[in-house]
């Protein structure tokens, strides 16, 4: 059991992993998307993402297993749909990893000016860092994130303070805009919350799954709708118009060093980020493997639990889309909007298989779950099409598999 985690480092890992680079870099981006209105963005967001984390952490302490969202719609619908959200979920993360690293990046030009192909360098040497803090398995940088959680919460914190007693100052365009681009916002704000699922498929790594995940999940999901509020207030009012908004903020606010204290936090917080998502597609590669929905060769696992040769796969194919988005100049929104869609499909299918596996009493948190899932179709739009396309693709692939499996006399 000494190998286990419990509510407080399950939390940890949980908010670092929502803040990871986005608190530092999304507040600014919804402000350019909704003016004053984005604060009002990320309220919406947050409220509304509760019952969500909610029906998570009842269908992980009720169904823990390694595949997360895949398992609890397998359960519910049966293996072919299931399998499918798996695999929605291994084709994402290759993507989205990519465009969090891609953020991480950013704080390490503002420290250092970087530019040019060293960029491409640091953000593969990323990769690096992620695969040995995998390797002995997510123990230890549970310990490592719940400190990293405490002390940007404590930063926060203190901007928010010291804020208090400062005339707001911001160059800021004066907003022309109007209510319903809080919904855009809210689409592109979805990002921040992408983790919640990611920690279902850490179920088993909790010392008391049934105890201490469902208050993982709430203290996790509140603590960061809280502090994406602060910083999205704190970059309307005082970061200047054209800056990397929050080192602007501590500037305003502090009178330097901003440069050093957000990038520090922000190149940790990234690498937070993209360790728990790799953590979790690990085990579900693995957890295919098992069933010989993937091949055999991944389910061999070191003596700490994890699959090596998942783990090298899964960093391989994050180099080779880092490489192609360096070459290709792809657009880092683009990239998030796309990683959205395919996660509100995920989150959508997991809400309807909550409302065939968990008790009616849970019915009005499921079908609130579900209306939150739309609202999000709705913000993110035409971007919703790489999920859709991915659906389209996966979903005859899926079934030929499972015909081929199911005929098999060694799987019998």
């Amino acid at each position: 059991m000494t190998n286990k985690i419990g509510r407080w480092q399950g939390a940890g890992l949980l908010t670092t992993t929502l803040l990871g680079t986005s608190v530092f870099i999304l507040p600014q981006m919804t402000v350019d998307i909704a003016g004053e209105w984005a604060v009002w963005a990320w309220a919406i967001l947050t409220v509304t993402i509760l019952p969500v984390a909610w029906v998570f952490a009842k269908l992980s302490a009720a169904y823990p297993h390694s595949a997360g969202p895949a398992h609890f719609v397998e359960q519910a619908f049966g293996s072919t749909y299931g399998r499918t959200i798996g695999m929605s979920f291994l084709f994402v993360v290759p993507i989205g990893a990519p465009a969090a690293l891609m953020m991480t990046y950013q704080f390490v030009e503002v420290m250092f000016q970087t530019s040019g192909i060293s960029a491409l360098v640091i953000q593969l040497s990323f990769l690096l860092v992620i695969f040995l803090l995998n390797y002995r398995g997510i123990q230890i940088s549970a310990v490592m994130q719940l400190t990293l959680t405490l002390v940007i919460t404590a930063i926060v914190i203190l901007m928010l303070v010291v804020s208090g007693y400062l005339e707001p100052y911001s160059a800021q365009t004066p907003s022309n805009h109007q209510f319903s681009t809080a919904f855009t916002a809210a689409g592109l704000a979805f990002w921040s919350f992408l983790g919640i699922e990611a920690m279902s498929h850490l179920a088993n790594d909790f010392k008391d799954p049934k105890r201490d995940l469902i208050p993982a999940i709430f203290i996790g999901t509140i603590l960061v709708g809280l502090i994406y509020i602060g910083c999205t207030y704190l970059v309307f009012h005082y970061a200047e118009a054209g800056s990397f908004a929050m080192v602007s903020v501590f500037d305003q606010l502090f009178g330097g060093h901003g440069a050093i204290i957000i990038g520090i936090l922000g190149i940790a917080g990234g690498l937070a980020t993209v360790n728990v998502y790799t953590a979790s597609l690990t085990r579900l590669a693995t957890s295919f493997a098992h069933d010989g929905f993937l091949p055999k060769y991944f389910a061999k696992t070191n003596r700490h639990g994890i699959s090596v040769r998942s783990l090298g796969t899964l960093l391989t194919v994050m180099a080779v889309v880092i490489s192609a988005t360096f070459v290709l100049h792809f657009d880092l929104e683009q990239l998030v909007g796309w990683v959205n869609g395919v996660f509100v499909i995920i989150y959508f299918a997991s809400m309807l298989a909550a409302l065939k596996l968990l008790d009616n009493e849970y019915t009005p948190f499921v079908l609130a779950g579900c209306g939150f899932c739309l609202m999000l179709v709705w913000g993110i739009g035409w971007q919703m099409s790489y999920a859709l396309i991915l659906l389209v693709v996966l979903v005859p692939f899926v079934k030929r598999k499972q015909m081929r499996l199911n005929s098999s006399p060694a799987i019998l």
